[in-house]
This record gives C-alpha cells, sequence and structure tokens, in this order.
C-alpha cells in the first residue's frame, strides 16, 4: 500500500515510521517551515498529576506516557541512541504543604492503572534542592520517578532516519492534495504527481491551507511558544540526569547533558500569524517567571531562542482519524502542549488506521468532525470536485 504522509513534525515522522515499519510504501512531504512546534518543543513527559477534567485528553496521555520505553527501545534496537529521551524523573514543586499533599494524593490515586508511574516520593526542600541544585530556596516537591523528557527534534529525526532504513522516502517541498470524485488520490509538489492508496495530513499549524482546496475549514487554531536555552557551568553537575521541574506556574525547567537548562515557555495567543521571530517580550515573560525558580541561571550563558507553534482544537483535544466526506484522507491535529507526550503514540494509532488494523484508542472520542465545516466545493486545476 502506498502512503503519503504530510507534515513531518513529531506525529508525521511517528506516523511514517510506524507504516514502514508495517511494510506500506511510504512517502514523508514536508516544507520544513520554520515555527514548527517539534523543532521548539522540549517535552515533560508526566501527565499523571494534571487537573485537566478531560478524560479523554488524560487517556491518551496516559497512553503517550505508557508507549515511550516501547519505542525507545526499539528505536535503539535499531540503532538509533541520540533520541533525545531519558526518564529522569519529575519534581511538581510549591510552597504550600497542602498543594503538595493533593498532588501526592493525585498521583496514588492514579498509578493503580498507570504503574508507569513507579514511586512517589515527598520530597522536604532540602533533598528537592539535591535533586536539582539550581533551585530556588523553599520548595518541597512530589517526585514521580517514572517522568521524563525528551528533546522533539532529535526524537523526530531519529523517527525519520529509522523510517528511511524501513524504505521511506523524504521530498522537501509544498505539497497539494490531488483529489477526484470525492477521494484523495495523492498529492503534488512542484508540479510532480505521487500517487497514494492513502494521504495522512499532519502539517499542524499549516494544515487549514492544506485543506480548504477541499471544501474543508480547519477549525484549528495555533498559540505561540518561545523557549530558551541557556548553559550552566556543568564541571561536577550531571545535569544529564537531572529531574523535570514542573512548577505550579505554566513554565518549566529542563536540563540536558553538558549544563544546557531549557526555560519556557511563553503561550502567546494573540501572536500575529506564523511571527517566528523570538522577541524581548518573550524573553522577558520567560526569564521574569523561571529565574525566581532557579536564581543561579541569572549568571548562565544565554544559547538560543526556539519558536514554534502549538496547534489547538476549541476543547483543547487532539483529534484523530479518517477526515469525513473523502475517502482515503487522514488527519491528526491539535495537539497542543502535550505533543510530545501524544504524539508518538498518535502516529502508531494513524498507522493503524490506514492500513485496516485494530486501534487501541475509540476514534469516536477524537473524532475529526468536530474540527472542520464545510465551505464551498473545493477546486484541483480548475475544475470543482464534489465533497
Amino acid at each position: 500500500m502506498k502512503v503519503i504522509v504530510i507534515g513531518a513534525g513529531i506525529a508525521g515522522a511517528s506516523t511514517a515510521y510506524q507504516l514502514a515499519k508495517l511494510g506500506a510504501d511510504v512517502i514523508v512531504i514536508d516544507r520544513k517551515d520554520a515555527g514548527q512546534a517539534t523543532d521548539a518543543a522540549a517535552g515533560i513527559i508526566c501527565p499523571w498529576l494534571s487537573q485537566r477534567r478531560n478524560q479523554a485528553w488524560y487517556r491518551l496521555a496516559k497512553a503517550g506516557a505508557r508507549y515511550y520505553p516501547q519505542l525507545i527501545q526499539e528505536l535503539e534496537g535499531e540503532g538509533e541512541t541520540e533520541t533525545g529521551y531519558a526518564k529522569v524523573g519529575a519534581l511538581n514543586i510549591h510552597h504550600d504543604a497542602d498543594k503538595l499533599s493533593k498532588m501526592e494524593e493525585r498521583a496514588a490515586s492514579r498509578k493503580e492503572d498507570a504503574p508507569e508511574i513507579e514511586t512517589i516520593a515527598r520530597l522536604d526542600e532540602r533533598q528537592t534542592r539535591e535533586r536539582f541544585p539550581l533551585l530556588a530556596e523553599g520548595f518541597a516537591s512530589v517526585h514521580i520517578s517514572g517522568a521524563a523528557r525528551v528533546d522533539g527534534r532529535e526524537l523526530r529525526e531519529a523517527l525519520l532516519r529509522s523510517a528511511q532504513r524501513s524504505g521511506a522516502k523524504m521530498i522537501r517541498g509544498d505539497a497539494k492534495l490531488d483529489y477526484r470524485s470525492g477521494r484523495v488520490v495523492g498529492a503534488t509538489v512542484e508540479n510532480v504527481h505521487y500517487a497514494a492508496d492513502k494521504v495522512i495530513v499532519c502539517a499542524g499549524a499549516w494544515a487549514g491551507e492544506l485543506l480548504r482546496p477541499l471544501g474543508i475549514e480547519f477549525q484549528v487554531r495555533h498559540q505561540k511558544a518561545q523557549i530558551m536555552h541557556v548553559q550552566v557551568e556543568d564541571d561536577a553537575r550531571d545535569t544529564g540526569r537531572w529531574p523535570v521541574v514542573i512548577p505550579p506556574t505554566d513554565q518549566y525547567l529542563l536540563a540536558f547533558e553538558h549544563g544546557r537548562i531549557v526555560i519556557g515557555a511563553t503561550h502567546e495567543n494573540d501572536a500575529e500569524d506564523y511571527d517566528t521571530r523570538a522577541t524581548p517580550g518573550g524573553m522577558h515573560e520567560i526569564l521574569n517567571k523561571g529565574l525566581p525558580l532557579a536564581p543561579p541561571l541569572a549568571g548562565s550563558t544565554f544559547m538560543e531562542m526556539r519558536v514554534g507553534f502549538r496547534p489547538f482544537t476549541a476543547d483543547f483535544l487532539p483529534v484523530v482519524g479518517s477526515v469525513p466526506g473523502w475517502e482515503g484522507l487522514f488527519a491528526a491535529n491539535g495537539l497542543g502542549a502535550s505533543g510530545l507526550t501524544v504524539g508518538p503514540y498518535i502516529g502508531s494509532q494513524l498507522a493503524k488506521l490506514a492500513l485496516g488494523l485494530e486501534l487501541e484508542i475509540d476514534p469516536a472520542d477524537y473524532s475529526i468532525s468536530k474540527a472542520i465545516s464545510r465551505t464551498s466545493e473545493g477546486t484541483i486545476d480548475g475544475e470543482l470536485e464534489p465533497n
């Protein structure tokens, strides 16, 4: 079976990887636009303490976290040692002892059906700072040993390399969907048509423009995120083993090898479309919230700012599945701030769906129909096509 995957972010790369392993003839098309969410993301794999009430989201996030060790083991078995993933644990920090008690209770209640949480430990201020020495005074924590962090760029590249070893082909360019009589039959890139039995759209914040010629108005908006990377002296610090820090604010701290610390991220709903500039305002917000958590970072070396656009649906729930009214067309989108947690798992499910295999999720929970509306009839090459 020939399958085209449009978009090589974390969801698209994972989908292509799974399809290629399952024997499909895969083509991945990507424009490599600046601002792809995966490029800017440094993922925290620790969904179990979330207070989000949407159970469909939690089931997906929990499954995504559970899936990671299996995926990483597979990739490492295929020679991919640079995946950006490490199970380092997470410190859920707070000044308020009552809030920490509630966190601990929430984690314990969820461990029964999520044993991958592993050990839950209440740490005092001294123990907390021993785990992450740059933290400010006054924070105690709940430590979750099963939590992990992942560098989105490294994981995506590992997935794509492995997919190509299994026969997948990569094409860089601007894809246009080809269709006739209500069926998508492939894609065109720079006047070259690539035929396919199935086409899967994983184009993130740019999916709307790809689907619009089919008469589909995709109800997905994007949120700009800026994230800062700094360098600390790591002479005697094994920073690659430091846990993720999850504070009560909307910021976080992640440590990677060789003294690289990530502080982020902004949540800019009113940013101009696809404005990929790193701004002084974004830097100020990150530092204004991040430095009180870890004051020694004020003396660190600035490395870079990364900018990406998180795609969101109206109810902040990802959508995954076949596109109503069109044969041979599938999509995934709206992964939002949990893209690196759920993206690889969504890719595994999309690949199975495209090949007619049994799924582990209920597609009705994440139906694409919730995020689309019809416009006029689509056109291609100047001719009307029925929807």
